[in-house]
């Protein structure tokens, strides 16, 4: 058998379209390996990123981005991908995966870092993994009232409950980030979270154009409940969302969630990913409600200087008196000081 002559390199900017391309025709690639992430952690994050790419014959067979989060606070973290669902190497077949992932220990163990973490939906190689995160996916259809039928009797119910309170939702772009990061900063900070600056959702939204969507519901004008969706071949993916917690009364996500739903639907898409929970949480429960599937996940890890497998996510106990601090702070703190600690929590 002729060897293959695989070569793997570090892309740049260039690089950026058929670094893209070859993302839509790879069966697992995902949204959050697109190049345009790399751009928005450097320049809203502020973090270096390093983009393996496999070449075979002049051709793109595989891709492998991480981005370094570097800080006093949280370490030394080289992380593909960091702030977003997933990460990983996207390769054509084995053994271009084996030779990405074989490059990224090789930068991780040269950088000096603490350790290098890998969020993908399966375990690589011989590292170390955690399985404390599930991904939350809905099957769709080309008729949403086959999607509608499919939920249970007590959830069309409560739906149609949720309607009843003078909710409408509206779908678009830039426009509508002003009310989206509104209800974000409340909805964050009532969870414990610092959030990321407005301009950090700014750029995903620019930079992805039409493949980002943004969705707002209103009770008579007031924005009460948000998410931020980005598109990838026939797969919506939930990024971020929020509701606002002093109006949980009029039930907003629910009417958000069904029209989520219902647009996708009539958009082609044929699934939608919630994103990821962790397995048995109440976040969790609630995706199950809509008939979203988990998937098991799995955190790679590779030690470079850390003794051990990281534990820094918000269910780690260690948090838990910093979280309760942060609901309590107003938001004029946490406007100051959320965007300041968010760009180091991977």
């Amino acid at each position: 058998m002729t060897a293959r002559n695989i070569t793997i390199r570090e892309a740049t900017r260039a690089d950026e379209d058929r670094w893209n391309r070859f993302l839509g025709r790879c069966p697992n690639g995902n949204f959050y390996l697109r190049y345009e992430w790399v751009r928005i952690n450097q320049r809203e994050l502020g973090h270096p990123s390093i983009c393996l790419m496999a070449e075979e014959e002049g051709e793109v067979v595989g891709v492998f981005p991480m981005t370094r989060v570097r800080s006093r606070l949280f370490g030394d973290i080289l992380a593909s991908m960091p702030f977003v669902n997933l990460g990983g190497p996207a390769a054509g077949d084995p053994e271009v995966e084996a030779h990405l992932l074989e490059a990224a220990l090789q930068r991780a163990d040269g950088l000096g870092c603490d350790y290098l973490e890998i969020r993908s939906d399966r375990p690589l190689g011989e590292l170390a993994t955690k399985t404390h995160k599930v991904s939350m996916t809905i099957p769709l259809s080309e008729d949403p009232n086959v999607v509608w039928e499919s939920f249970t009797s007590k959830h069309r119910k409560n739906i149609k409950r949720a309607y009843r309170n003078e909710l409408r939702v509206e779908a678009g772009g830039v426009e509508l980030l002003d009310d989206f990061y509104r209800v974000m900063e409340q909805g964050w900070r009532s969870l414990g979270t610092p959030l990321y600056r407005k301009s950090y959702f700014r750029a995903v939204v620019e930079e992805f154009g039409r493949d980002a969507l943004l969705f707002v519901a209103y009770h008579k004008g007031e924005p009460v409940a948000t998410a931020l969706t980005g598109c990838f071949g026939t797969r919506l993916e939930g990024m971020w969302a929020a509701g606002a917690p002093a109006r949980s009364d009029l039930w907003a996500n629910y009417v958000l969630y069904w029209e989520m739903i219902e647009r996708a639907c009539k958009l082609g898409f044929r699934h939608f990913h919630l994103g990821r929970s962790t397995a048995g949480s109440g976040a969790a429960r609630f995706k199950a409600r809509w008939n979203a599937e988990p998937e098991q996940l799995f955190w790679n890890y590779h030690l470079v200087q850390k003794e051990g497998i990281p534990e820094l996510n918000p269910d780690n106990p260690k948090f838990d008196l910093a979280m309760r601090t942060w609901r309590k702070l107003p938001l004029p703190a946490t406007r100051i000081l959320g965007p300041r600690l968010a760009r180091l929590l991977p």
